[in-house]
């Protein structure tokens, strides 16, 4: 199983100063020297903690001129942190879950009788719900080469990067030098 991320995350969120710069940032995004002014510290500390924190997806840069601004990513901050309480309650039922009718209903309008994808779902729910049932073929615990992982994906669509690519950003899969795994079902955004 991989639990690595989740280690990664509870050492990396077990920092006062990144606590609090995540504090300043759910009031809105702010440019590093206005988080070090706001804190007390010298800008490459800062530097050092966001660099920290992006590095475990809960937050983002935007660049506005020459100014970066850090957002904080309050969805992906809230499903780190509650992921370790459902390793225990698998039955309880997540905001975003889709019923089991209408997923049926999703699958049999973009997967053929074959098992191939048909297309790609335009709307966000429906491609998580698509790529929840590709990843269904893995197995939790086991890693694979990315060599592995393209010869899977093949055979069930032709764009394998893009579908690699899909499986790590909405969280069913973590890479990391070039080795791929599925992360803990808990942790998928469906």
């Amino acid at each position: 199983m991989q639990l690595n991320r989740l280690v990664n995350f509870h050492k990396t969120m077990g920092d006062k100063t990144r606590i609090r710069i995540i504090f300043l940032l759910k009031e809105g995004p702010l440019h590093g020297q206005a988080i070090a002014g706001k804190l007390g510290l010298t800008p490459p500390t800062i530097s050092h903690h966001i660099a920290k924190l992006r590095d475990i997806d809960v937050i983002y840069q935007r660049r506005d001129k020459n100014t970066i601004y850090y957002h904080l990513d309050e969805k992906k901050l809230q499903l780190m942190a509650q992921a370790i309480l459902k390793l225990n309650n698998q039955e309880e039922a997540s905001v975003f879950r889709v019923e089991d009718e209408e997923k049926h209903k999703i699958l049999k309008n973009f997967i053929q009788p074959n098992g191939k994808l048909k297309s790609v779902p335009a709307q966000h729910k429906k491609k998580l719900i698509i790529l929840e049932h590709l990843v269904q073929g893995l197995e939790i615990g086991k890693t694979y080469s990315e060599q592995e992982i393209n010869e899977y994906i093949k055979q069930y669509y032709d764009d394998y990067a893009w579908i690699r690519r899909e499986f790590i950003m909405n969280q069913f899969m973590h890479r990391q030098e070039g080795q791929y795994e599925l992360n803990p079902k808990e942790m998928w955004p469906v």
